[in-house]
């Protein structure tokens, strides 16, 4: 059974190896021989080893929570387990963070990747048309009368 972690990091390494067709060891030595070849390419495997690290430090995090609560009663936490713990949910902070900009990275839909003047959904021509009137709105006929206490 895959725990939590390898499942972020597997389901994030499929999505990476399908945007770019070709297996993730295969595209980080593409990216090392020529990085200026793919940014976009490059940006991601920078991003995913980011991913990792952090990854990395969770899983040693995590490590050190767990054996420092087998030494413990369960009822007892003393203040060295307490901050383990803290660096645990900060590792988790950090490698979700940078998941989520790994994740952000391979969605070409993200918001701020569109192209500007395309809009999704429109028609040509209901592009090309103004947002908002342009004619002034015409006025009712103004009657000769004067407000509610105000004085000719």
């Amino acid at each position: 059974m895959l725990d939590a972690s390898e499942d972020v990091m597997g389901v994030i390494t499929e999505r990476i190896e399908d945007r770019f067709q070709m297996p993730l060891a295969d595209l980080r030595r593409a990216v090392e021989a020529a990085p200026q070849a793919d940014p976009e390419a490059t940006t991601v495997v920078h991003w995913y080893g980011l991913l990792a690290e952090a990854q990395q430090a969770l899983d040693t995090a995590e490590d050190a929570l767990v054996e420092a609560l087998g030494t413990h009663p369960p009822d007892v936490l003393d203040d060295p387990v307490k901050e383990l713990a803290h660096q645990v949910n900060a590792a988790v902070a950090a490698r979700d963070g940078r998941a989520m900009v790994v994740k952000y990275l391979l969605d070409p839909n993200a918001p701020g990747k569109r192209k500007p003047g395309v809009w999704r959904g429109a028609s040509p021509a209901t592009r090309r048309a103004p947002a908002l009137p342009t004619s002034p709105p015409t006025l009712p006929g103004a009657r000769n009368t004067t407000a509610r206490g105000a004085t000719r």
